[in-house]
């Protein structure tokens, strides 16, 4: 063979292989037996020509459902406690493996912070604490203080690595003095004061914005309907739409704040309640969408909900995820079917987990109701921290899954889980969970290629191309 022919099949074989290698799939796979921890595989999906009578998950990018806003977690006042403590090397490590996408980080695009405490303080506070029987409806003593220690400066740590992430805030309750009891669980708003509260949004919002957090939405109220927690406020569907339409929204617009207005935020056994508050055309033009959790009721209501008002977003806000520090087995396919998967093929915008980061005995949490159950995705001990089922169960999504990132059609065989994404760069991401009593061979399929994949029981796979 003369050798500038051999040289030719020589260079060819090389960008064929190339060309093999870039188009192969990644896969980043969880094992119930946590011998694979969201990690990459050297060996990638492999192109099918053969027929067989595994099961398929066909893929249609050409048609689409909603853009996504992001995944990600709670960033507790609890959380930032721990988080604040670290020194500055152990700290910056964490959030870089937290925020930014190269390497194993996983990329985590959203956040949730509190409107004043959450029970997951150490201490119940708002921005507008005053000795019993005063006011300040002009709110001219409103100050974050609480938060200038530990959420505002681990705020700005993570927008360093990530200044696109969203962040979503969700009071617990308002000042007590506004409340018809004087005690942080439970009472209503009095009606003498929702221009009072209306304003409290606008400066939390505003003042957020000077220490350079912006805002992207803000739910009414956390768990409206859960009137036990510390802290809480009962609030009903009637009240939040008339606070919605004759305050907030017109407070927002008066002060050109851009921040959309999210209202319910609680389980999803109530779509009555945000279907209800959006039937009203009035408090319907400020509101942005609905929000959602999932500790009753059943996932596809969030459909109901969008199917009642098409033209509005759905988010999923919170779900607590939990497993046994010294488990030998990771639970990853409850969480990533239940929400990952669920909660967007529903129409959810975002999936965001309680909540970041803990310590061993989960704490901080509030007496007199707080969350002493809660983990955190990860669990802090001085400058050492463990990554737990709600780290891995949103990496799967956050890391490749990018904000942007649209909805995209596939079918679900029996036991296979899964949901489908086009990124902005024209990727395709497919989440798929073992959800079956067996090892599972399947087939993927899209644009007329076809890939041979397998998943081990109660295995989790995202795949990449």
């Amino acid at each position: 063979m003369p050798v500038t022919k051999s040289i030719g099949l020589l260079i060819g074989c090389a960008f064929t292989f190339s060309v093999m290698a870039q188009s192969q799939p990644q896969v980043w796979l969880t094992k119930a037996d946590r011998t694979a921890l969201f990690t990459r595989q050297t060996a990638g999906l492999r192109l099918s020509a053969a027929k067989n009578k595994q099961p398929v998950i066909a893929i249609n990018d050409k048609k689409t459902f909603q853009s996504i806003d992001g995944f990600g977690y709670a960033l507790t006042g609890g959380s930032a406690q721990h988080i604040v403590k670290m020194s500055a090397p152990a700290r910056a490590a964490l959030l870089k493996e937290l925020f930014a996408t190269d390497g194993n980080n996983i990329g985590v695009s959203y956040i949730r912070l509190s409107i004043g405490a959450s029970d997951l303080n150490e201490k119940v506070f708002s921005y507008n604490d005053i000795p019993e029987g005063q006011t300040d409806v002009e709110q001219a003593k409103f100050d974050l203080g609480p938060d200038h220690a530990d959420v505002i400066p681990v705020m700005r740590e993570i927008m360093a690595i990530n200044p696109k992430i969203k962040i979503m805030g969700s009071p617990w309750s308002p000042p007590l003095w506004m409340k018809t009891t004087y005690d942080a669980r439970g009472g209503m708003l009095k009606p003498e004061y929702y221009a009072a509260y209306a304003k409290y949004f606008v400066r939390y919002v505003q003042g957020m914005k000077k220490e350079g957090i912006s805002i992207d939405a803000i739910t009414v109220q956390n768990e409206p309907l859960h009137p036990g927690n510390n802290p809480s406020l009962f609030m009903a569907a009637p009240d939040q739409a008339l606070f919605v339409k004759k305050f907030l929204g017109p407070a927002f617009a008066k002060a050109s704040i851009k921040t959309k207005i999210i209202v319910y935020d609680h389980n999803a056994d109530r779509p009555d309640y945000p279907i209800s508050i959006l039937d009203d055309p009035e408090a319907k033009k400020y509101i942005d969408g609905s929000a959602f959790h999932l500790y009753g009721g059943k996932i596809e209501a969030l459909s109901d909900v969008h199917d009642a008002h098409p033209d509005k977003n759905i988010y999923f806000s919170e779900q607590m995820v939990v497993e046994q520090p010294d488990a030998t087995t990771i639970d990853i396919v409850n969480p990533v079917a239940r929400l990952i998967i669920d909660a967007t093929r529903n129409w959810a915008k975002n999936v965001l987990e309680w909540n970041l980061a803990a310590d061993p005995e989960n704490k901080p949490y509030t007496d007199r109701g707080g969350c002493s159950m809660c983990q955190g995705a990860v669990t802090i001990n001085g400058d050492h921290y463990s990554r737990n089922l709600a780290y891995f169960s949103i990496a799967h999504a956050a890391k490749f899954v990018r904000p942007g990132s649209v909805r995209v059609a596939s079918n679900e065989p029996e036991g296979l889980a899964n949901v489908a994404f086009k990124t902005p760069e024209g990727k395709h991401v497919l989440i798929v969970a073992n959800t079956g009593k067996a090892t599972a061979a399947f087939n993927i399929s899209l644009k007329g290629k076809s890939y041979a994949a397998a998943l081990d029981k109660g295995a989790v796979a995202t795949y990449i191309w």
